[in-house]
């Protein structure tokens, strides 16, 4: 699907809410790019830990920010390494936590980021698109979800299985309650549903029909 406007649509919402999945299909019907914002976090914390850099080191994680050549259009590249699968393990989540905390991390990121939106087209989820990001984005989604199906969806879902094992359900749990923490208390960018967002609860809903909800929005716009 395409049109002569070139939206920037934000989809926001903490993990295993479906952002992901939401985002590359609405992508895909639109021939938008898609950027998973919290790829780049990850990329971030992997290379800083390939590097032997302190994750509190808020100087030296900036900088890496700055300079890294990151590409985030499908695969993910940090420096010429292919990083896809690396960055989905539980040690990766919660250092992208840590890094995701440093003002100056995400001022960097940022900027990369609207440089990407610049000229439309795109879809871009992440946990702050709508409210620091592009607050004036066309369109404003935040996707949410039980604690309990969150956890679920999360514990099933392949790509973050990487380095997981046996891993209960409880654990998982526990895990996204600390991240959900860490996102909403930070003092830079929290967590939070953006003014004009539409609010979404995907709990037990099929993900056919939360993109189905979605696109109809995004059809509104475009009449």
């Amino acid at each position: 699907m395409t049109d002569a406007r070139r939206l920037i649509i934000a989809i926001d919402g903490p993990s295993g809410a479906g952002k992901g999945t939401v985002a590359r299909t609405i992508a895909e019907r639109m021939s938008y790019r898609h950027i998973d914002t919290g790829a780049m976090y990850r990329a971030i914390a992997w290379l800083a830990g390939h590097d032997g850099i302190d994750l509190h080191d808020e100087g030296l994680i900036a900088a890496l920010a700055v300079s890294a050549q990151l590409d985030v259009n499908g695969t993910i590249q940090v420096n010429g390494h292919d990083v896809t699968t690396a960055i989905r393990t539980p040690e990766i989540d919660r250092a992208a936590a840590v890094v995701a905390r440093h003002p100056a991390v995400r001022a960097a990121l940022v900027r990369r980021q609207r440089d990407y939106g610049r000229d439309g087209g795109i879809v871009m989820e992440g946990r702050d698109i709508g409210s620091v990001v592009f607050p004036d984005a066309d369109i404003k989604i935040y996707l949410d979800a039980s604690p309990d199906e969150r956890a679920r969806r999360r514990a099933t879902d392949e790509a973050h299985a990487i380095g997981r094992g046996s891993t209960g359900l409880e654990t998982v749990a526990d895990a996204l309650a600390a991240r959900d923490t860490l996102d909403r208390t930070r003092t830079v960018s929290p967590l939070t549903q953006a003014e004009g967002a539409v609010y979404i609860d995907t709990t037990g809903v099929p993900i056919a029909d939360v993109v189905a909800h979605v696109m109809a929005i995004v059809q509104s716009r475009l009449t």
